[in-house]
C-alpha cells in the first residue's frame, strides 16, 4: 500500500509539472504583442486609418450617379383645350354638311399624361477642387502612418508592463528560495537547541525563540504563496492565457552579480528616432493639411460631366439622349465665416509646432533620467551585493561564537535576520535594474 500510495503521489505530482506551462522571458514578450488588447487595439485602429486611406483615394474618380422615376396619377398631368379652327382648316370648314357643322364644338379638350417613367445616370470627373482632393488623400496618409508609430509604442507600452509582470513573479520566487535557506538554517538550529535542552546543556527559551523565527519564515511563506498566485495570474491574463495554469523561468542565476549595462546612447540622435517624437511630426504635418484644406472648401470647384437619360410619358413617347456638360462652383458667401475656421485652424497648426519643440526637450529629459535611475539601480544593487556577503560572513561568525557560547541565541538569530533582509533587498535590487533597463531602453526607441 505505501507503494501504491507512493507512486500515486509520483503521478499526481508528474501532472501537476505537465500541466502548469514554464515560460521564458521572450514567450511572455511574444505572448504579450500578440495577445493583449492594447496592441489588438493599435493593430484595428492602422487597419481603419488604411481603410480611410483608400476610401480617400476615390474621390480621384469621376462621381458617378444614377436616378430613376416612376409614376401613375389618378388623373392625366397634361390638359389643354385646342381650337376647332386651328385643326379643321377653313377650305375644310366649307365642305362640312351644315347639319354635322352644328355639331362641332368650337374647342377640343385633350388629357394625356397619367403614368411615365423617367431613367438617368451621369458622371462627374472632378478637375480642381481647391486642393481638398489631393490634400485630403495626404491627410490620410498622414493618419495611417500615424497609427503605425502608434502602434510602435503601444507594443513597447505592453513589453514593459509585461516584464515588470515577469520579474515581480522571478522577485517573489527567488524571496521564497531566501526562506528555504532561512528555513533549513532554523530547522538545524531547532535540533541543536532541542538536544542541548534535553541534554540539560541548553536553555528552554533558546528553543522557543527559535520556533517563534519559524513560525514568522512560515507566515512569510503563506504571504509569499499567495502573492506569487496572484501574480501569475495577472500575468497570464496580461499575455491572453487566463485559463491556464502558467509560470515562469529566469533565465540565469540572479545571486550572479551582472556586468554593468553599458548601452548609454547619444540622447540629442536619439529622440529623432523615437515614434513619440514622429509622432508630434505627424500632427504638425495634419494639422497643417487640414489648414490647407480648409482653403480649399472657399476656393471654385470646377468639373467636367456626362450623362444619359431615358423616358417615358405613355403612349409610346419613347425618348433617350445623352449630354455633356461643366459645373463649377464658386462659394461666395463661404469667405464671410471661412475666414475665421482658417485664422483657426492655423493657430491648431502654431500649437501643434510649439507642442512639438517642447515635447521634445521633454523626451531627452525623460532619456537622461531613465539613464540616472539604471544607473542608481546598478549601484544599489552592487551595495546589496556586498551586503549579502558581510550578512553572510556574520551569520558564519555568529553561529561559530554560538556554538562556542560566546553568544546567545537572540544575536544568532538577529545575525539570520540581517542575512535575510540583504537576500531580499538584493533580489529586489536587481529586478529594479532590470526593469530600469527596460525603461531606459524604452525611452531611447531601442525596446524591442
Amino acid at each position: 500500500m505505501k507503494y501504491i500510495f507512493a507512486t500515486i503521489l509520483c503521478l499526481g505530482f508528474f501532472e501537476s509539472a505537465i500541466a502548469q506551462q514554464q515560460l521564458t522571458l521572450q514567450q511572455v514578450r511574444e505572448l504579450a504583442v500578440a495577445n493583449n488588447i492594447v496592441t489588438r487595439s493599435a493593430d484595428n485602429a492602422l487597419i481603419q486609418a488604411q481603410e480611410q486611406q483608400k476610401e480617400a483615394k476615390t474621390n480621384y474618380f469621376p462621381q458617378v450617379n444614377a436616378v430613376g422615376v416612376g409614376f401613375k396619377t389618378n388623373v392625366d398631368m397634361v390638359k389643354a383645350n385646342i381650337a376647332t379652327d386651328e385643326v379643321i382648316p377653313s377650305s375644310l370648314a366649307q365642305l362640312i354638311p351644315t347639319e354635322l357643322a352644328v355639331k362641332i364644338p368650337a374647342n377640343i379638350p385633350v388629357n394625356m399624361v397619367d403614368h411615365g417613367l423617367m431613367v438617368g445616370v451621369t458622371a462627374v470627373q472632378p478637375l480642381y477642387m481647391g486642393g481638398q482632393i489631393i490634400n485630403g488623400n495626404r491627410l490620410a496618409k498622414v493618419n495611417v502612418e500615424a497609427k503605425q508609430l502608434q502602434s510602435q509604442t503601444s507594443k513597447k507600452t505592453v513589453l514593459l508592463q509585461a516584464e515588470q509582470y515577469y520579474w515581480q513573479i522571478i522577485t517573489l520566487k527567488e524571496k521564497q528560495k531566501t526562506l528555504d535557506v532561512v528555513g533549513d538554517m532554523l530547522s538545524n538550529l531547532e535540533k541543536d537547541a532541542s538536544v542541548a535542552v534535553k541534554s540539560g546543556v541548553g536553555m528552554r527559551n533558546d528553543l522557543l525563540s527559535v520556533q517563534l523565527k519559524q513560525n514568522e519564515v512560515e507566515s512569510a511563506r503563506l504571504k509569499l504563496d499567495n502573492g506569487l498566485k496572484l501574480a501569475r495570474l495577472v500575468l497570464a491574463q496580461y499575455i491572453g492565457m487566463e485559463n491556464k495554469d502558467i509560470d515562469v523561468s529566469a533565465d540565469g542565476d540572479l545571486l550572479q552579480m551582472p556586468v554593468y549595462p553599458a548601452i548609454k546612447v547619444d540622447h540629442n540622435q536619439a529622440v529623432n528616432e523615437l515614434p513619440e517624437y514622429q509622432l508630434l511630426q505627424k500632427n504638425v504635418e495634419a494639422t497643417n493639411l487640414q489648414y490647407k484644406l480648409e482653403i480649399g472648401k472657399r476656393m471654385p470647384s470646377l468639373g467636367i460631366g456626362a450623362g444619359y437619360s431615358y423616358y417615358n410619358m405613355g403612349k409610346g413617347t419613347n425618348n433617350n439622349f445623352a449630354s455633356m456638360f461643366v459645373t463649377m462652383s464658386i462659394p461666395i458667401s463661404g469667405w464671410w465665416g471661412g475666414s475665421h475656421a482658417i485664422k483657426r485652424s492655423k493657430l491648431v497648426e502654431d500649437n501643434a509646432r510649439e507642442q512639438l519643440a517642447i515635447n521634445t526637450q521633454l523626451l531627452k529629459i525623460r532619456m537622461q533620467k531613465d539613464w540616472n535611475d539604471l544607473d542608481d539601480a546598478y549601484k544599489q544593487l552592487e551595495l546589496s551585493r556586498k551586503s549579502i556577503e558581510q550578512s553572510k560572513e556574520n551569520l558564519r561568525l555568529n553561529s561559530d561564537y554560538y556554538h562556542a557560547g560566546t553568544v546567545t541565541m537572540n544575536d544568532l538569530l538577529i545575525a539570520q535576520q540581517q542575512y535575510q533582509q540583504c537576500r531580499d533587498r538584493y533580489t529586489d535590487a536587481y529586478s529594479q535594474l532590470q526593469l530600469k533597463m527596460v525603461e531606459y531602453r524604452q525611452s531611447i526607441g531601442a525596446l524591442e
